[in-house]
């Protein structure tokens, strides 16, 4: 996601069918904080990527441990060809 592009939290909601609390819930932010995101006002980079990640890429982020952040880290500073190469063999996965 680039600092230019805008996230229209209100539109993915309504596609996906969720009220304010059922949606906002899933990042942490309460329904009010979020009601004012859709509103117009400022919503701040993490905010941003959590909705990209749990609503737009559909990942359980309550499945995401500390551990396997720590391997992935490892990895790229480790192996870093061998990390490219998992990257590549997901994405094509993922496609396929």
């Amino acid at each position: 996601m680039k600092a230019t592009d805008k996230i229209d939290a209100r539109e993915i909601r309504r596609k996906l069918g969720l009220n304010q609390q059922q949606f906002w819930s899933k990042l942490g932010v309460t329904q009010s904080g979020g009601s004012r995101y859709e509103s117009g006002r400022n919503m701040p980079r993490p905010v941003q990527h959590l909705l990209r990640l749990v609503h737009v890429e559909q990942i359980d982020i309550g499945k995401v441990r500390k551990d396997d952040f720590e391997v992935v880290e490892y990895l790229k500073a480790h192996d870093s060809d061998l990390f490219k190469s998992l990257k590549k063999q997901a994405k094509a996965a993922k496609k396929g």
